[in-house]
């Protein structure tokens, strides 16, 4: 077992704490495509490339928005501890994979609304199954769009209006993706997994199976194993928002990661839970589309549905010192 190191001026179990929260972000069938290499002086966040999603993620741009969510938990676990965490992304002759640094500058008093911040990672998951019929209040739409705004992106919330139009691009972005046999092996590589598994998503996590009259696509975890129906139906009108950055490329993918656990965890705190239908930003042609749909001007990085849920468990994590890269 690999021992933690000091660093930032933490103790080696605050810096295991904090490594470990990073560790439970969201990503792509739970891929979980970061490491980290601890410094007397910096933490820095690394893609793993051996969890590559080629045939899902072929630029990468899923990854770096996991690794970006993953950063963001690092920085209210350094903040609680007492750290006030300068971050660099994508730091100058920095290696291949390095994706951020985060150094010390100087000691911080936890501000309370972070702190609630902090307090919601462990109970943040993916919500497979369907939600109750139970509206989302303006006022907490309102906090989820001050969410992404704090961290330079933009929310969309979906209007009735749009709807159809956007259920089109879901429905079409599945039938694509479903057609590729690479796509296909891919996703039944990472879905159906044993419960002992660290990784991917068990059978016991992955929801109901799809059907075919489900109005939104909710793709199929199982991994063509048997797994239980939905107890009711999906909902028909959940709350969608489409998370923005201003502008394509590397750096606003993370800072788009890094507002999808913002705006996550915020809903979190206040009893909601989420799910991301990720084929229609997957698809090159449908994500084109959807970026017109909002204007032209701003580039979706993810569609999220959120509401009121009951109680789920979460997927399995990897132990957080097998995340850590020899310093």
């Amino acid at each position: 077992m690999r021992t933690f190191p000091a660093a930032l001026g933490l103790d080696p179990d605050e810096v295991e704490q904090g490594v470990r929260l990073a560790g439970m972000a969201p990503s792509l069938h739970n891929s979980q495509p970061w490491r980290f290499r601890v410094l007397p002086h910096a933490i820095e966040v690394h893609a793993d490339p051996d969890r590559r999603l080629p045939a899902a993620d072929p630029e990468d741009r899923e990854l770096r928005l996991a690794c970006g969510a993953a950063l963001f938990n690092l920085r209210l676990a350094l903040e609680h501890a007492g750290v006030r965490p300068v971050v660099t992304l994508l730091p100058h002759l920095a290696g291949p994979t390095t994706l951020a640094e985060v150094r010390s500058g100087g000691r911080a008093n936890p501000r309370p609304e972070m702190t609630l911040l902090y307090e919601a990672i462990p109970r943040r998951h993916t919500h497979r199954d369907p939600f109750r019929a139970t509206p989302v209040s303006a006022e907490v739409r309102h906090l989820l769009a001050n969410a992404a705004r704090e961290e330079k992106s933009w929310l969309h919330v979906v209007q009735p209006g749009g709807r159809g139009t956007l259920e089109g691009l879901v429905h079409r972005a599945n039938r694509a993706q479903q057609a590729s046999a690479r796509f296909r092996a891919e996703l039944a590589a990472w879905t159906g997994r044993p419960d002992d598994t660290t990784e991917g998503v068990p059978v016991s996590r992955a929801g109901p199976k799809p059907e075919p009259q489900d109005q939104w696509v909710h793709r199929d975890f199982t991994g063509g194993h048997a797994s239980r129906s939905a107890e009711v139906e999906f909902e028909a009108t959940p709350l969608l928002v489409v998370l923005c950055s201003p502008r394509s490329s590397r750096e606003a993918d993370l800072q788009a990661g890094q507002a999808l656990q913002r705006l996550w965890l915020t809903a979190t705190t206040r009893g909601l839970v989420a799910s991301v239908l990720s084929q229609v930003v997957e698809v090159p042609e449908t994500r084109d589309e959807l970026r017109r749909l909002l204007g032209g001007d701003l580039a979706p990085q993810a569609l999220l549905r959120i509401g009121h849920g009951a109680p789920t468990v979460p997927t399995p994590r990897r132990e957080a010192a097998d995340t850590l890269i020899d310093a």
